[in-house]
Parts: C-alpha cells; structure tokens; sequence
C-alpha cells in the first residue's frame, strides 16, 4: 500500500514539473525520520531552487499549496506541509491506508500488473530469464549451491510479486572435465561398466557415493598430470561427441545426479521450469551458429602468433573485462600485450565462455536455433520441469528462451567469465541485450569452526581462531547439503518435541522441516550477496534475534491469539474480521499523537510491496529478509503492549484484531517471498 501511495505523490510531483516545463529534473522521494514529520517526503524544491533561483522554502511552499489545493487528486494522502529549508512533507489519511492494506494484505497481486491496470496499461508483460543453481553433476550437492538456489529462487518469487513472466532455468554442464573425472573414476579406479554403475546410480545417495570418487580421482590426477591431461582429454573428447562408453557413462551419472539435486531442492522448496543441458548445445550446434555470427561481425579473429596463436580470440578492454585481470576458470588468458580472451583453442575445443555466448543468444532468441524438449520431472504440485533434448522433443512443451532480461545468478568469481559474455553480445550489435544481461553475484559460503567441528572436521588450534573455515568439494571437504538439512531438522524435531510432545509424529515432522528451512533460508538470504557467509547451526536455528525461526514464531503468536479468541468468544471467525471495517474506529486509534505506536505498525505492515519494489532495484534478497525481521520484531512489541484478549473496549479490541491480522498476512507474505513457510505452531 505504501508503494501505491509513495507511486502517486511521486506523479503528482512529476505534473507539478510538467506545468512548468521541466523534464528534467528527477522526481525523488524519501521517508521522514518519524511518522510525525509525514510518510513521504521530497527535497524536489533544492533542486528546482538552482534552476529558478529561488529559495528553496519559497518553492516547497508553492508546491504544498498547489498539491493541497487538489489533494483529491492524490487519494490516501491528507495533507501537504512545508518543512525546514524546503522540503515538502506528505501526511497520509491513516485509516484510508490501513483500511486499503488489510484489503489488499494475502492476495499476492503483482504490484506491476495491478498499477499498469490502474493506468489503464497494457497487461503485456515481458518475459525475464533467471538461470541459477547450475551444480555440475558429477557429486552432491553442498552448502554453496544452496546460496545460489536460495538467492536465485527468492529472487524469482520477488519479480513474480512484482507481476514479471519468469522463466527459471538451470543450467546442467553435463560435459564438463567434473563429468569427465568421475567418468574416468569408474573406468580406471572402480573398473565398472555402464550397466554396472547404471544399478548404482538407482541408489538413493548415488551423489554421496561420487562425492568420494570425485575426491579419489582427484588424488589420482595429482600422481600423475601426464596421465590427468591424457585420461581426462580423451574422455572429455569422447563426451563431447557422444561416443563410446564414457559418453554413455557420462549420460548415466549426470542424470542420475540432476534426479538427485532436484530432490536436495525440492527440500527447500527450489523448483525449475527448464534444465538446458551442454550436451544439446553441442550436439545442435549452437555454438557453430554463434561462431558464425562472431565471425561475420568481426568480432573475434584468429590469433597467428604469440602465446595465442591458432586460438580464436576476442579482443577486450581492460575496464570491460573487469578487475580479476585475465583470471578465467578454463584456462584463458586476456593478457595486457594484446587484451584477448581466448573463445576457441588451438585445437579446436570451445572454452566455457564460447559455450556461454551461445546460450545467452539462445535465451534472448537471438541464436535463430531452439532445444527440441522432453518432460525430465514432475513436482507433486502438478509442476513439469522440461530439459532439453537434440531430437525426438514431447509435445505440449512451453516457449522457453526469447528473454527481455536474463539475470544469471552465479558466484563472484565468474565475474569475468561474464563481462566476457557480455561484450560477446555487445561485440555482435545487441546492445540493449547486453545491457539487459545482468550478473547476479553473490559471494562464498564457508563454515563457522563451531560447525565444522560439530560436521565432524579435526580443526587445528589456528582454524579454531578463524572467523571461518572454508571447504573445497574438490578435495571432498564441505557440507553436503542434505546432511546439513539433516542436521538442522533434527536439532529443530528435538525442540518440537520437547514442545509439543502430545501432537501426532507426521504433524511434528513438519513442523520440524518447516522451522529447519526457515532458519537455513533465511541465514543464507539475510546477509548481502557481497558478504562471505560463514554458516552456524546455533545462530541459524535461534529462536530470537534476527533468525527465521524468530519471524516464523511472531505469526504462530499472532495465530494464538485468534486460536484464543474463538475459545473466548464462540461465533468469532477471521472471516469475521474482513468484514468488520469500520473507518470511523480506525481513525479514532490511529490518530497522531496517541496512537503513534499502533500507526508505525500499519504503516510498517503495509510498506511490504515498498521493500519488494527497493529489493528488485537493488537486486538484493536481504532487503525483505530484513523487512520481514523488523516487521517481526515490532509484533512482538506490540503484543506485549497491548492485551488484545481482555480489552474491554470491544471497538479496540476489534481494531486490534484486524491489526494483528494484517501483520500475520503480511509477515506470511514476506516469508514466502523468501521460501519459509510460517508453520501453525512452533
């Protein structure tokens, strides 16, 4: 509601300009200190001053009384007021705004949609790709892929609030030197042929299983690089093209394990519309058509001396192929003799990056080719994951790809593996594609020593002392994601039981899950994506301070209290409660001055779609994941301040319900925004 009314000051403001033919000055808004200095405030008047030369009071006060004098014409806003050195404070008709976000609180209408609509705008809405998760498949799972997931998801739940069309996709690299290792692994250490390992992949943990073969090949490689470079350069050769045992091996793990990752998941409440897969990319040649296009438009060239020669390379500016230099994880170089980052090898084999241009072009429909599609899963809310297929595609499948915006959510390390890809589209023309091309980064996750140790890690007295431990899948350290759901759902089922020891064990169970997701989910999202997160269970599963189990705790309050009511009083219904608007009491207790305290948290309950709006801006999760704290935090006072249940005035009463009603569906919005369920009890 915030956002709706903040959105109509703002285009009254932008008339007042227009009268008097300014285009373009910037129409900025901001909130007062405190709530009896208004809701919206604007500093318009200092810049118009150096314009106009004239003082900045003087201008403020021309635009109170103008916007006063048809303040019909911003509904939900009471009054104008001029102050300090010129800046104009907006005061809203409190029980107008309360009464619109208890009727707009619960219904999840994207805020984009539903104002293009009140514009009398075209519903059209342009569809966005977001690419995320992207686990190689050749292991489990682990703790840093569930930061990606968990970003990447909430971020996905953000723009559908907002009324964006969003495609999800998740990009399986199935052949990759990762694929290729394990591949060698059960060729050469486990002796295993395809239908051999084809029975161990229908086990249940079949990724746990090549989580150590990972680590043991890895071991093997070090021994011996002469046999690494051979071993892995004839097997990565043979899965590129689809031939010969290892690329049917590879077929069969790489499955197996998507399978596999899609449960770890679904755990979390992660799910995928399309898994476009490198091996369609090959096997249709993707990138030939985009190695055409590079071509024609000069874009990359073939290298004839120094250290590149034979390579295909595209020539890049420092600034553009941004501060890691020339790092890149496939082995280019962008080196300051010549600026080139190397696209195709000397021997013909694509680097990541190549593979990468072609399917951006791909997801903005630029390529001019498309996947053929199969059916890979179905969730048990009747959801269908597609993946990818170079022929023999089921029908029914939807339109992927042709992307407005592609936002693709990978660690901070790649960040120039995508500047790369980004000057590959502007290389070829596609500006605006390029500028709609955004990296959604987001730093490492790394262990607490606490919870290393309680992981079963021997740590040494000096990584005792350090703020964090890292963990390296290559040399199979880490924490798998499915134990640490494990872990955290049994600390969590311990405390349900202790709690709740009389409820059936299905009902404890989960809630168990509940509460465990909740505090795993919101530990990974309340950080910025800058931070490096260092993971806790205790501080995770804490049921006060800034924790998912303390924001999910405020709703099961706010739920006792009705559960209480109807005990009290035998006809009482929520349903009740949308029906019981009374304007006139709402004024009464929203008043300035004595119910401040009661306005500040209306007002915070309905600013939800105002910090989804500011999320979505800054591309950053952790602006709802701290709304959704503060919203927290501000019920619980509120519930100690005010005895709902023995309030004799039942007009008060009765607007305290509502209040409380109107806080539990907004803080059960903002945690399904971020993938937490708000459980019944706790």
């Amino acid at each position: 509601m915030y956002h709706i009314v903040e959105a109509r000051i703002r285009a009254a403001l932008g008339e007042f300009l227009n009268r008097r033919g300014i285009a373009d000055i910037a129409v900025v808004t901001r909130r007062p200190p405190s709530v009896a200095m208004g809701e919206v405030a604007t500093p318009i008047a200092f810049e118009l001053a150096k314009r106009l030369r004239r003082a900045p009071r003087q201008i403020a006060q021309e635009i109170a009384q103008e916007i006063a004098a048809e303040s019909a014409a911003i509904p939900g806003v009471s009054r104008a007021e001029l102050a300090g050195g010129g800046y104009v404070n907006f005061f809203f008709d409190r029980a107008a705004f309360f009464e619109g976000a208890f009727a707009d609180a619960g219904k999840g209408e994207g805020i984009v949609r539903r104002e293009a609509a009140q514009a009398g705008g075209s519903q059209e809405v342009p569809k966005c790709v977001v690419e995320h998760t992207n686990i190689n498949p050749n292991k489990a799972a682990h703790i840093g892929h569930l930061r990606n997931a968990a970003l990447g998801d909430t971020f996905v739940r953000l723009l559908r609030r907002a009324g964006r069309r969003v495609e999800v996709q998740n990009y399986i690299d199935n052949t990759g030197v990762q694929v290729a290792d394990v591949v060698v692994a059960f060729m050469y250490l486990e002796r295993k042929s395809a239908e051999e390992v084809g029975a161990l992949a229908a086990a249940p943990r079949f990724d746990y299983f090549c989580w150590d073969l990972y680590a043991r090949v890895t071991h093997f490689f070090e021994e011996d690089k002469t046999r690494a470079a051979a071993l892995r350069g004839e097997t990565l050769a043979a899965i590129e093209a689809g031939r010969g045992e290892a690329a049917e091996l590879a077929e069969i793990v790489s499955v197996a394990i998507v399978r596999r990752h899609l449960a770890t998941m679904e755990r979390l409440g992660v799910q995928y519309d399309l898994l476009p897969r490198e091996s369609e990319i090959l096997h249709l040649k993707f990138w030939d058509a985009a190695f055409q296009q590079l071509k024609e438009r000069g874009a990359i060239h073939l290298a004839t001396a120094g250290k590149n020669k034979g390579c295909w390379v595209m020539n890049l500016d420092t600034a553009e192929a941004g501060e890691n230099g020339g790092e890149a994880a496939d082995g280019g170089t962008s080196e300051s003799d010549d600026t080139a980052k190397v696209i195709v090898r000397s021997n013909g084999t694509v680097t990541y990056v190549g593979k990468d241009i072609a399917y951006q072009l791909w997801k903005f429909g630029l390529l001019g080719r498309d996947f053929a599609y199969r059916k890979f899963h179905t969730y048990p809310n009747g959801h269908t994951v597609w993946t990818s297929a170079s022929d023999g595609g089921e029908p029914g499948a939807p339109e992927f790809g042709h992307a407005a915006d592609v936002y693709n959510v990978i660690d901070t390390r790649q960040a120039y593996l995508q500047n790369v890809v980004v000057a590959g589209l502007r290389a070829l023309g596609f500006e605006k594609e390029a500028a709609r091309s955004v990296h959604f980064s987001y730093d490492v996750v790394a262990l607490s020593p606490r919870c290393a140790a309680e992981m079963g890690y021997e740590l040494s007295e000096e990584e005792m002392r350090k703020p964090y431990v890292e963990v390296s899948g290559r040399k199979g350290q880490g924490v798998k994601a499915d134990d640490l759901i494990d872990e955290l759902e049994a600390a969590a089922g311990a405390e349900v039981d202790a709690r709740h020891a009389d409820t059936p064990e299905a009902e404890r169970l989960r809630i168990a899950h509940a509460i465990a997701i909740g505090a795993l989910r919101y530990f990974l999202l309340k950080f910025t994506r800058t931070a490096i997160i260092a993971f806790d269970f205790r501080d995770a599963l804490s049921f006060e301070g800034e924790t998912g189990p303390y924001c999910q705790y405020a709703t099961v309050r706010a739920r006792n209290i009705f559960r209480k009511m109807a005990e009290q009083q035998a006809d009482f219904s929520l349903a009740q409660l949308d029906d019981a608007g009374d304007e006139a009491a709402s004024k009464e207790f929203l008043k300035a001055g004595e119910g401040d305290d009661l306005w500040e948290l209306a007002l915070l309950a309905g600013s939800l779609d105002a910090q989804v709006t500011a999320s979505l801006s800054a591309q950053e999760p952790a602006f709802v994941a701290k709304y959704a704290f503060e919203l927290a935090q501000a019920f619980n006072l509120f519930y100690h301040r005010h005895h709902i249940l023995s309030e004799a005035n039942a007009a008060k009463r009765n607007f305290l319900l509502r209040l409380s009603c109107l806080v539990e569906r907004q803080l059960v919005t903002a945690l399904g925004l971020l993938g937490i369920e708000a459980p019944e009890k706790m």
